[in-house]
């Protein structure tokens, strides 16, 4: 007799649909490539390693209260790609070697880990369909299959940059905490080089501070020649 009443199934059918869109790989890849770019500009425009190497407060110079700050800060410039050696230095000079280096090292760990669950989170889901080339895949499955083994590697070498290796560990099917403690024990020489030149700046003919360096130079000169052989082993293949 009448007819009956429409139903809100257009409305809910669109809601599913525009949740869909939203929650969709790519549209979560956008939002990191958005929140990377918003956090870079941030860094740029204010400089936080100026502040911390020259302007840290001075009512925070010292003591667990200021470590701890400078370890959240450090860990949220890595992520915004502040190079992590003038961090470093930074950690050194204003802390001395012990205090630095768990303060650097603590900002490492926290750094890494906040980038590798964006990139998992946001980022995978997306980027493993492009893993279509030998190489890439030949990468994702070490990290896949050997993750502690192959991060521990890469930390070791200085010549890898830093949030390149979060994010392909991201991408990979690596766990988290085999990816957070191979970053924690891999960071530990050359973090402990940099914080040690740190905190000897004043003194740059002392032996600390001369070993220091000689470990910088040796470890650079190191990894450039490795990513030489194997371009050039690339290369004749």
């Amino acid at each position: 007799m009448f007819d009956p009443a429409p139903t809100a199934r257009p409305a809910t059918g669109l809601a599913v649909r525009c949740t869909r869109v939203l929650l969709s790989p790519w549209s979560r890849f956008s939002l990191l490539v958005v929140v990377l770019l918003a956090a870079a500009v941030a860094m740029l425009l204010l400089e936080p390693q100026r502040l911390l190497a020259t302007g840290w407060p001075a009512r925070l110079d010292g003591g667990v209260v200021a470590v701890l700050l400078f370890g959240v800060a450090y860990g949220v410039c890595t992520v915004a790609f502040v190079p992590r050696p003038l961090l470093n230095l930074a950690a050194g000079a204003l802390f001395g070697t012990q205090a630095g280096l768990a303060a650097a090292l603590a900002g490492t760990v926290l750094g890494a880990g906040i980038s590798f669950g964006l990139g998992r989170v946001l980022g995978q889901d997306a980027l493993r369909t492009l893993l279509r080339g030998r190489w890439l895949r030949a990468a994702d499955g070490q990290l896949s299959r050997h993750g502690f083994r192959s991060m521990l590697a890469l930390r070791l070498f200085p010549g890898v940059p830093f949030a390149a290796a979060n994010y392909c560990a991201a991408v990979s099917r690596m766990g988290y905490p085999p990816f957070l403690v191979a970053t924690g024990l891999g960071s530990i020489p050359n973090t402990a080089a940099y914080v040690v030149a740190g905190s000897e700046a004043t003194s740059p003919t002392s032996p600390a501070f001369l070993a220091a360096m000689g470990f910088i130079v040796l470890t650079g000169v190191g990894t450039a020649f490795v990513a030489w052989r194997k371009r050039h082993r690339l290369a004749s293949e």
